[in-house]
């Protein structure tokens, strides 16, 4: 793979006339490019470091999913923005010309690495370095599999485009507009390169449910039995890092599907977090940023030595790297494993209220499953002075266009079917919330999650949360059992219930949408507070 072909189109129409594309560069072609254009410069050790201007993050209020006689009764509308056909063929139209004349980079992927259900999507790109991103995050076609090659779904993300909101319904000049009838997405006017690898991950979501596979933002381990493990969580939860476990084979950090098969990676790479990366807690990772041809968006980096500063965030909190799955040492480069053992929801409690471990109810966990708790901290987002709640329906409500409970009840119905346990771990704080509090040690969670996936804990001694009604270990070895009772660790218990009393209300608040979509056991999950 990686040769030149002129004369291969795009699998839509419309953009007939363009002939500007290069098709199928490898990667080191493009990282040439991209540091020919100037897109980009080159870090010790060969990361390709690139800027993404004011987009440092998906721009979640300019997407849209086309509303037609193909999604009008099977898209969430409450939770997705919706556009006119006649706006996205405005859009289409003035695509077609911005791309006219300019060189453009082609790639012919998969989706999925489950050959029962993959994806095959072209994606054109403006920028070398957006194509060098999608060789490392999706699945790249064998020679042989480029030869028949077709595929169903196109992606063309022009950053230079700038959205007309009179013309194409936006809200801004930043757009991602989704047509499932012609299969085609369209993002202009961001350089954030999320956005196309989560194009692709929404596509999987609207399509897969209806052939009863359960598409997840997740990432997948597995251990020497074959025992595998799901772990779900929103950015800032510690999904990649306590999933890049050196005992364990990782299957993928971020995306998943769950079909009768067993576990499968979406992607063929990894997307991590680099802000304040350590090289002690995440060795694996930390080595990414000393390897060729990772991209790393929005790092400091000192133009004189070319070293990195991951601990300085003045580019972006959100800095991140992006690399293939060659470059952890221990990750599986099928993409797929058997049926999970455990499912691990993770959440960031800058509230310091949850415990760091509790075992889920099949009820309980599709109840946190629909609620997709963190919360966010000071710093983290222009505005956040202090911790601030967020629910994330099925830890990926931006991705997901069907409704919730359409994702919830299949999770349950797979949980049940395969007999698989559920913990809820909290990552966040304790001793008190964010700014009082200290970070939960990662020494700790990681010491808690062997003991779950190695079944330690099935016969463990268990107590029942006051507030939140699930059991907590009341010991676990290698941990101080303070931390497994979050009210004993804190100066002033009356704190810890007044602070308990808000999340408990925040927990129920949110979950008053979901009340009519789900049975009687999972409404029964909800917090109560014990005065």
């Amino acid at each position: 793979m990686g040769t030149q072909n002129q004369t291969r189109t795009l699998a839509i129409t419309g953009f007939e006339a363009l002939t500007n594309f290069h098709w199928n560069w490898n990667a080191a072609r493009l990282y040439e490019r991209a540091i020919a254009s100037g897109e980009g410069k080159v870090a010790q050790g060969g990361a390709l470091v690139v800027k993404t201007g004011k987009h440092t993050g998906r721009s979640a209020l300019d997407k849209f999913i086309v509303r037609d006689a193909e999604t009008e009764n099977t898209v969430w509308w409450d939770g997705n923005a919706s556009m006119t056909p006649e706006h996205f063929a405005n859009l289409r139209e003035d695509f077609a010309a911005h791309m006219n004349g300019k060189e453009l980079f082609a790639l012919d992927t998969f989706g999925g690495a489950d050959l029962d259900y993959r994806l095959p999507v072209q994606i054109v790109t403006e920028f070398a370095w957006h194509g060098l991103f999608v060789h490392h995050l999706l699945r790249m076609p064998t020679n042989d599999e480029l030869a028949s090659f077709k595929a169903e779904f196109t992606i063309i993300n022009l950053p230079s485009f700038r959205a007309d909101p009179k013309r194409h319904g936006t809200v801004s000049q930043t757009v991602i507009a989704v047509n499932m009838g012609e299969k085609l997405i369209l993002i202009g006017g961001t350089s954030y390169a999320g956005e196309t690898k989560k194009s692709v991950f929404s596509i999987l979501n609207y399509l897969l449910p209806a052939e009863r596979v359960m598409p997840m933002h997740c990432s997948v381990n597995v251990d020497e039995a074959g025992a595998s493990a799901i772990f779900f969580g929103l950015s800032g939860t510690g999904k990649t890092t306590l999933s890049a476990d050196p005992d364990r084979t990782l299957i993928g950090d971020d995306e998943h599907g769950w079909s009768e098969n067993g576990l499968f990676n979406f992607e063929g790479g990894c997307y991590a977090k680099m802000i304040r990366l350590s090289q002690k807690a995440e060795p694996e990772i930390y080595a990414t940023t000393k390897m060729w041809g990772t991209v790393l968006e929005n790092v400091v980096m000192d133009e004189d030595s070319r070293t990195l500063d991951l601990d300085d965030a003045s580019l972006a909190e959100n800095s991140r790297g992006a690399y293939d799955l060659t470059a952890i040492p221990n990750a599986s480069l099928t993409g797929k494993c058997g049926q999970p053992k455990t499912i691990i929801m993770l959440t960031a409690d800058a509230f310091g209220v949850l415990p760091p471990i509790a075992k889920l109810t099949p009820a309980q966990a599709m109840y946190h499953f629909l609620s997709g708790y963190t919360a966010k901290v000071a710093g983290t987002e222009k505005g956040i002075t202090e911790p601030t709640a967020t629910f994330s329906a099925c830890f990926g409500a931006p991705f997901m266009p069907r409704h919730p409970a359409v994702y919830g009840e299949l999770l349950r119905d797979l949980i049940a079917e395969h007999n698989v346990d559920c913990w809820l771990v909290n990552t966040g704080w304790t001793a008190g919330p964010y700014g009082t509090g200290n970070r939960m040690p990662i020494k700790a969670t990681r010491a808690m999650l062997t003991a779950a996936l190695n079944g330690e804990l099935k016969d463990a001694e268990f107590r029942v949360d006051r507030n939140f009604g699930f059991d907590v270990p009341v010991q676990i070895p290698g941990v101080d059992p303070q931390l497994l009772t979050p009210r004993t660790t804190w100066s002033d218990p009356k704190a810890y219930d007044a602070q308990a009393f808000k999340l408990v209300e925040m927990f129920n608040e949110n979950f008053a949408k979901f009340e009519s979509h789900v049975s009687e056991d999972v409404k029964a999950a909800a917090p109560i507070f014990a005065a």
